[in-house]
């Protein structure tokens, strides 16, 4: 007679309730924070997949108590470095409106959503009575990661202030506009488009903005004297993301997406760096794959060193790993489809041997577990989960989540964030009608 199989759980005692995801609800439920953060000056909270409502909130909770309980001052995302200063006005008192810096300043289609709107709103009205303000800040290469335009435009709006008499190449700008992106919708039409250059033409934007990027750096005390030290550095910073995405757009067109993706890693655990070097601590929100301190696997892929092992290479305490799982609903949709509309699919129940299922089968809410203060049996427990789901449709990857996070999160059912109709409506026409045909 065949028994049956038990299936792996935590304990009670491994479980912490989240009483709510609401980030205007009193804040009481959060209290074990304030032991398991100790003085972490970067705290990373990771996401299966973009876009869903319940990732969106658990972020601007945890952000808004680590703000108001422990003094954070910014608040990093995947998202474009150049274009996050938008963001960034606008939560110190800009007056740009809401829909535009939704639609402009945060990029890859993650500012299109009402959840998002509800965070900016929040680190506004904070910031207006705050003791030390919420500072916004992009850590990614921008351009929804294909097109160095915008980067390029920041950068060349600064020398026409700090070095008047500098003549930039034409070429460049019109070199990077031959495949200039609207959105992430359009990323894979702009790939093409960089594909059909010229080799000339390609080695000779890599050239210029290399050129360009050391031209700042050796006139540095020049700038100073039409800029503020604070301008400059942001600006040169700018230009060495740009050059990195120009690497990144070639290596990719060439077939080497390995050396693409770590390239962009390390670029984004750099600005992670900048960003420190101005502000007090950090809560850092992207992907799981992104702040995950041990290798990433993809497909046919040699594992990757991913943001979150530079991370802790150099900080060490000082950056805490919050990853997080989830259980049903509806997560983003990788398919082709999405680029004309089809944004989200349905998820199925995680599968046995993941952590995603270990933590969906022990606690029907919300919860955390802080993986550094389990019992014996509940550290083999999650030691025997060797997988975890990756937000890429039914691909789950190698894990260990011991070794990559310190805390996980579990939110055992998400479902797709709400558009934001002043988002859209300052958004290029291929979001419109894909966001249209969805609603459709």
């Amino acid at each position: 007679m065949n028994m049956p199989t038990e299936i792996a759980r935590l304990s009670d005692e491994a479980v912490i309730p989240l009483r709510t995801l609401d980030p205007a609800a009193p804040l009481d439920d959060l209290g074990w924070l304030d032991e398991a953060i100790g003085n972490a000056r970067v705290v990373a909270i990771g996401e299966s997949a973009h876009y869903n409502r319940e990732f969106y909130q658990l972020r601007h909770r945890l952000l808004r108590y680590l703000a108001e309980r422990h003094g954070f001052s910014a608040y990093a995302m995947e998202t474009g470095f150049a274009e996050g200063w938008q963001a960034d006005a606008w939560v110190r008192g800009g007056d740009a409106p809401l829909g535009q810096v939704m639609a402009h300043g945060i990029t890859s289609l993650m500012g299109l959503w009402e959840q998002m709107a509800a965070h900016l709103e929040w680190m506004r009205r904070h910031n207006q009575t705050a003791a030390r303000s919420l500072g916004f800040y992009g850590i990614d290469l921008g351009g929804s990661n294909v097109s160095p335009l915008p980067g390029l435009d920041a950068v060349l709006a600064y020398l026409a202030r700090a070095d008047p008499g500098f003549e930039v190449d034409p070429r460049i700008r019109e070199t990077v506009s031959a495949f200039a992106v609207p959105s992430a919708l359009s990323a894979p039409a702009a790939v093409a488009a960089y594909t059909q250059l010229p080799t000339e033409a390609k080695d000779a934007l890599t050239a210029g903005l290399a050129e360009l990027t050391a031209r700042m750096a050796g006139r540095r005390l020049d700038c100073l004297r039409h800029t503020t030290v604070e301008d400059y550095e942001r600006a040169l910073h700018a230009a060495r993301l740009t050059a990195t995405l120009d690497t990144v757009v070639r290596t990719v067109t060439r077939g080497d997406q390995w050396t693409a993706m770590n390239n962009r890693d390390v670029a984004i655990a750099d600005t992670v760096e900048w960003i420190l070097r101005r502000e007090h601590r950090i809560v850092l929100a992207a992907h799981n794959g992104h702040i995950q301190r041990r290798p990433g696997t993809l497909p046919g892929m040699e594992p990757m060193t991913p943001m979150g092992m530079h991370l802790a290479d150099r900080l060490g305490d000082d950056y805490l790993v919050i990853g997080t799982t989830a259980g049903t609903g509806r997560t983003l949709n990788t398919g082709t489809d999405f680029y004309t509309g089809t944004l989200f699919t349905d998820m199925e129940a995680p599968e046995p041997g993941s952590i995603d299922a270990l933590m969906h089968t022990s606690h029907d809410g919300p919860f955390a577990t802080d993986l550094r203060r389990l019992s014996p049996a509940d550290a083999d427990a999650v030691r025997a989960a060797t997988r975890q789901r990756a937000g890429v449709g039914a691909f789950y990857s190698e894990q260990s989540p011991l070794d990559a996070y310190d805390i996980v999160v579990h939110l055992p059912h998400v479902t797709e964030a709400a558009p934001a109709g002043a988002a859209l409506s300052y958004s290029p026409d291929d979001v419109r009608q894909a966001f249209s045909a969805a609603a459709g």
